[in-house]
């Protein structure tokens, strides 16, 4: 694996991060090496970000190559409508001066940047935007592929972004390889980047070929491995006004076998520019009453994102959502056995 720095200065303690804690939670790709964070350094990575290994943090991208070395500047943030923050720009210039490639999961795409293209290719080094789309004549219709695939297809939905969809699903990816053949499918640039081979950045991709091109990934997983689950991850939330394509994409490729749903009960409101939009978080009632209405599939079981709680707050929710909707419920983290279990029940 190549080594990587992963930049996200003054951004590693907000779920705008959820990129850099995606991938220093589990990366099959790059090897991550140290994280520059100019608000956090000299802390090690784990006293910012749970459930993650130790890795140092760095105040600049020479400061980082004068410990340890890497070969690629990986862009760890997914901000709100996907712009370069300001602040980035001098480290991404001066790790291309330093000879190191970047890797970005912008919508903005650093490879039209006039500026930033000139100086790649005076210092022969590569700009790579994850969130690119291949050129029209490459991408896939919907073609109703469902009845080829012979595994139990189990998208991971959620009541809200940066809630945990992925980071459960390859928890529970995880438990299940241990006894069935599983593969997973990313719908966003943190998957990619974190290694899986199948998958697309879902919310860059033309309208008219979502479906499609989800659907053809998960066929992918299918014909590859004819494995007897495959995970899809989750967008946004059906029921947010801002991500709703996303997720309606999801279950219309996907035509699920059933849905695993993942909540946080301690959010009031969406996060979705918080400091100026207030939109109340919905009760995961009325969400797995809307994704069974659009899918026709049950939900089989609910993962708890325990932010801000204590395990007595933590244990009394479970309690409480298992009691109220009948299904299994647990902090996907810590218990992904417990979610695993309920896929199974399906084989």
């Amino acid at each position: 694996m190549k080594r990587a720095f992963i930049l996200t200065d003054g951004y590693l303690d907000r779920s705008t991060a959820k990129t850099s804690h995606g991938l220093l939670r589990y990366s099959k790709r790059y090897e991550i090496v140290g994280v520059i964070d100019s608000k956090f350094a000299g802390l090690g990575t784990d006293e910012v970000v749970p459930h993650c290994k130790s890795l140092p943090i760095f105040t600049s991208v020479r400061e980082a190559l004068g410990y340890t070395g890497a070969d690629i500047l990986i862009v760890g943030v997914a901000t709100i409508g996907g712009f370069l923050p300001d602040n980035f720009r001098a480290h991404v210039i001066t790790a291309i001066e330093s000879g190191l490639d970047i890797i970005s999961g912008l919508h903005y795409f650093l490879s039209n940047d006039e500026e930033l293209s000139a100086l790649a290719q005076e210092h022969g080094v590569t700009l790579t935007d994850i969130r690119k789309s291949p050129p029209l004549h490459e991408l896939h219709y919907f073609s109703d592929r469902r009845e080829e695939i012979g595994a139990k297809v189990i998208p991971f939905m959620g009541t809200d972004s940066s809630i945990g969809k992925r980071t459960i699903l390859i928890a529970v990816h995880e438990e299940l390889r241990k006894h069935i053949e599983v593969q997973w499918v990313a719908t966003g640039q943190t998957g990619l980047l974190q290694g899986t081979k199948y998958g697309l950045p879902l919310d860059s991709t033309i309208p008219d070929y979502m479906v499609g091109e989800l659907e053809y990934q998960i066929w992918r997983a299918w014909e590859d491995h004819h494995p007897d689950v495959i995970l899809v991850e989750g967008q946004g939330s059906i029921s947010h006004p801002a991500y709703v394509c996303g997720s309606r994409a999801v279950l219309a490729a996907s035509q699920p076998d059933a849905v695993i749903l993942q909540h946080s009960p301690s959010r009031i409101y969406r996060h979705y520019r918080a400091d100026e939009i207030k939109l109340p978080m919905p009760d995961p009632h009325d969400e797995i009453k809307m994704i069974e209405m659009f899918s026709g599939s049950p939900t089989i079981a609910l993962g708890i994102n325990p932010e801000k709680m204590g395990e007595d707050e933590l244990a009394g929710w479970v309690e409480r959502y298992e009691r109220e909707l009948g299904i299994p419920t647990a902090d996907g983290l810590k218990k992904p056995g417990k979610l695993a279990d309920a896929i199974r029940l399906l084989l």
